[in-house]
């Protein structure tokens, strides 16, 4: 029997490198690869030995005998992917795809000296970075965030009823307390010290700050009271320090989210879940009371063009088709959009939505008592009106009109992206929000090293940014090997000294452990897997509980 790949995918094609015999597609030198919304078994080939499933670090593959309920399609989705597709030459034995030739794209001398890294940022794409340097060579890593708690979008970013997606937080957590690893939680670069002063005691600096702003409508009323980015939004149910828990009201009944992208979907789905089965997740304890005691019946999913070309992957869409108690709508207020849903395949983004309720939706009444999602396409915001908070959204209708169709609703959220934010020190590109980079490097700083968002903008899951950061390492490599990276003027105690000299508060390996028992135990009294502490107060004081002075 074979295997299936489903919904919590993360493309980092971990994978595919233990597959004995060829069978996931496609492969990180395929034109698809990054492309698609998920990697694919071909069960024509599998031969149900596991070991993917045993790699795989978000708990996305299963026995396609054990799919059950919303899983149950994952198992044609995979095999769709195959049809149509030419089978390998006859000599490749019982394998159906041809094994590629080797590629050896790094040659280290014997004799290569163990570099001194510094990686600004523990999300996805600085970690990463520090597998491959830790695993494949002898370097020294320094692990840096500005937060006193390591994970960025793993911890910040992933929706709370996605546990299997943090999963790999436990594959990176492995590198944090590596015997090469010194960590330094809490410190600012471009405030507590420069880029100067970081390169002056490293061979090496890799940025993985990611995208911490978010785009703009440039719509009337944009900042009035109630209306928010979907980033602060998430960021709020997901505990970060640096959103307060009253920053978000939820007194409304209806919710007006710009966008349809995975951001907006995971923000509806949150907004109508059943609060108690969010209890069994690690959703930040403000929020969850906060949407106990909510009234909001109706989430309104704006998107500007029609659902075949809805920013959201397949597989979250798929996934509100089986919320608990909650109706999926198309508001049938232009007729392109019923002849999108009507015209698309079976493999078309668009046929998701093939069973979903249509009605022309009255605006001018309140929301039904059962809640419900509402997917209106063809429509963009004009503007938010209200005189001491967003009161209506006004949106195109369809028709041309200036005026359009106002939507009354008292929260409106931003998800029309994310956006790089400039790094101190180094040039940026005002357009597209990131560092220039050739490869990863940063033009006319040598030393200087870009990953994740902040290189190639806010695209791509989590596992994009492990192709991303064997790019840059390589880069990185190749200039070591070829001396041109300056020596650093002083040694890693050095850099522990200067660190704790500009920030008395730094969180090391030992006190992050120090975080997780302490959340942990809250969970355990709560009876909840675990509750987050959500000040940077907070988060020191644990990691500074029943232990000694912080180390190296």
């Amino acid at each position: 029997m074979t295997y299936a790949i489903t919904q919590t995918c993360c493309s980092d094609a971990t994978c595919i490198a233990v597959c004995p015999v060829n069978c996931i597609h496609p492969t990180p030198d395929e034109p698809d690869f990054g492309r698609t919304e998920m990697l694919h078994i071909d069960p024509a080939s599998c031969i149900d030995c596991g070991a993917c499933a045993d790699a795989c670090p978000v708990d996305a593959i299963f026995p396609l005998e054990d799919l059950t309920g919303p899983q149950k399609v994952y198992g044609p989705l995979n095999a769709a992917y195959y049809e149509g597709r030419e089978p390998a030459p006859a000599d490749t034995g019982p394998n159906f795809h041809a094994w590629g030739e080797p590629v050896f794209e790094r040659s280290l001398p014997s004799d290569f000296a163990p570099v001194r890294v510094a990686v600004v940022g523990t999300g996805p794409a600085g970690m990463y970075a520090a597998e491959d340097l830790l695993l494949h060579t002898s370097a020294e890593v320094t692990l840096i965030d500005r937060l006193p708690v390591a994970g960025g979008l793993i911890r910040y970013g992933v929706a709370p009823d996605h546990p299997s997606t943090k999963k790999v937080q436990d594959t990176f957590g492995r590198f944090h307390t590596h015997p090469r690893v010194r960590m330094h939680l809490g410190l600012d670069v471009g405030t507590d010290l420069t880029h100067e002063e970081l390169l002056a005691h490293h061979d090496a600096v890799v940025y993985a700050v990611g995208a911490s702003a978010d785009r703009r409508l440039s719509v009337p009323g944009e900042d009035l009271p109630g209306s928010l980015s979907a980033r602060t939004f998430v960021a709020w149910y997901n505990a970060h320090p640096e959103v307060p828990a009253d920053a978000v009201d939820l007194s409304a009944e209806r919710v007006v989210v710009v966008g349809n992208g995975n951001v907006a979907l995971d923000a509806a789905r949150i907004l109508l879940s059943d609060p108690d089965t969010l209890a069994g997740s690690d959703i930040a304890g403000h929020a969850l009371d906060a949407l106990r005691a909510s009234p909001v019946r109706e989430v309104v999913v704006l998107g500007r063009r029609g659902p075949g070309e809805a920013a959201c992957t397949r597989p979250e869409l798929l996934a509100l088709r089986h919320l608990p108690g909650v109706d999926l709508v198309v508001d049938d207020h232009d007729p392109r959009t019923g002849a999108a849903i009507d015209a698309a395949g079976p493999a078309d983004k668009a046929s998701v939505l093939r069973g979903a309720l249509r009605e022309t939706v009255d605006w001018s009444a309140p929301p039904p008592k059962r809640r419900r999602i509402v997917f209106r396409f063809h429509s963009a915001p004009l503007a938010a009106l209200g005189e001491d908070r967003v009161r209506t959204v006004r949106v195109t209708d369809g028709t041309g009109s200036p005026e359009g169709t106002g939507i009354p609703a008292g929260l409106l959220l931003r998800a029309v992206g994310y956006r790089g934010l400039p790094v101190a020190g180094l040039p940026f590109d005002e357009e597209s929000g990131t560092v220039p980079h050739e490869g990863g490097r940063v033009p006319g700083m040598p030393g200087t090293y870009v990953v994740g968002w902040i290189k190639r903008g806010p695209s791509g899951g989590i596992g994009a940014n492990r192709t991303c950061a064997a790019e840059t390492v390589t880069a990185l490599l190749a200039d070591a090997v070829a001396g041109r990276l300056p020596a650093p003027g002083y040694g890693a105690k050095a850099f522990t000294r200067l660190a704790r000299s500009r920030n008395r508060r730094l969180v090391d390996a030992r006190g992050l452990a120090g975080i997780d028992r302490a959340e942990l135990a809250l969970g355990r009294r709560a009876g909840r897997p675990r509750v987050k502490l959500a000040t940077v107060p907070e988060l020191v004081a644990a990691a500074r509980s029943r232990r000694g002075p912080l180390s190296g």
